[in-house]
């Protein structure tokens, strides 16, 4: 029986760990793969991973470019070792909303270009950077599912109060970008499905400045996502297209 791999970048945030533990119990999954800047503590133990027959593997890398092939070289050698024949799953979970240095703008005064390129770097270039790289090892026979974290910020046509100037221009480029690579993908690695995916308000330290203003109802937890991502992502097939949909699978607007 062909065994399958899942990998996930950005596995040490809290949406990528949450994903990680849902692939680390999913019987169909024989390998986790967690690529991150930090070092990876599995939520369950080895014993548990080995009573299941999970291989667990993770791998520290610094999203530069040359870091990112390096890493899937290493990728590409535990895929070998450990006789792995396909990878199903990928997630690319890693992005930018605020830190020290970094907020989103309210009035266009605020916007400067130390910012703009520091948000397009992590929230565009890192995740095509990655999708390069992935090619030769997704490609094949059997059907992968890839997701890419957006938000619905991203939407041109959704975006009716303005402000947040780098955030919003960031996603909406990585749309491009990933339909751009949806249509090479189509071409070149029929067995892959592209999503960008809107989680939603999850109660992570990314949005936790922010979370005062939203409801109850409407900030989720990291678990809640992920359960609704892996259970969407084993629903969809192949189709040479790219989906930007929310957790709930409903289609958003470009």
């Amino acid at each position: 029986m062909a065994k399958s791999a899942a990998i996930i970048i950005g596995a040490s945030s809290g949406l990528g760990s949450a994903i990680c533990e849902q692939w680390q119990r999913d019987a169909t999954i024989d390998a986790v793969i967690a690529i991150s800047r930090k070092n990876i503590k599995y939520k369950i133990s080895v014993k548990e991973a080995r009573d299941n027959s999970k291989i667990l593997h993770s791998i520290q890398c610094d999203y530069t470019e040359s870091a990112i092939k390096n890493c899937c070289e290493q990728v590409d050698e535990l895929m070998q070792r450990y006789r792995l024949d396909n990878v199903t799953r990928v997630c690319i979970c890693n992005g930018i909303l605020h830190n020290d240095d970094v907020w989103p703008e309210k009035r266009i005064e605020e916007v400067n270009s130390k910012m703009l390129l520091e948000v397009f770097s992590i929230n565009a270039v890192i995740p095509v950077l990655w999708l390069k790289a992935l090619l030769n090892i997704v490609k094949g026979d059997t059907e992968c599912i890839m997701t890419v974290f957006n938000a619905r910020i991203g939407s041109i046509s959704d975006n009716r109060s303005g402000g947040w100037y780098s955030y919003r221009a960031s996603k909406a480029a990585l749309n491009m970008l990933l339909k751009t690579a949806a249509i090479e993908y189509a071409r070149r690695a029929k067995n892959v499905k592209l999503i960008s995916f809107h989680p939603g308000t999850t109660d992570t330290p990314l949005s936790k400045p922010f979370q005062h203003s939203i409801d109850a109802d409407s900030l989720f937890t990291a678990g809640f996502v992920a359960k609704h991502l892996v259970d969407l992502m084993n629903l969809k097939h192949a189709d040479g297209e790219l989906s930007f949909i929310d957790w709930e699978d409903k289609p958003i607007a470009w």
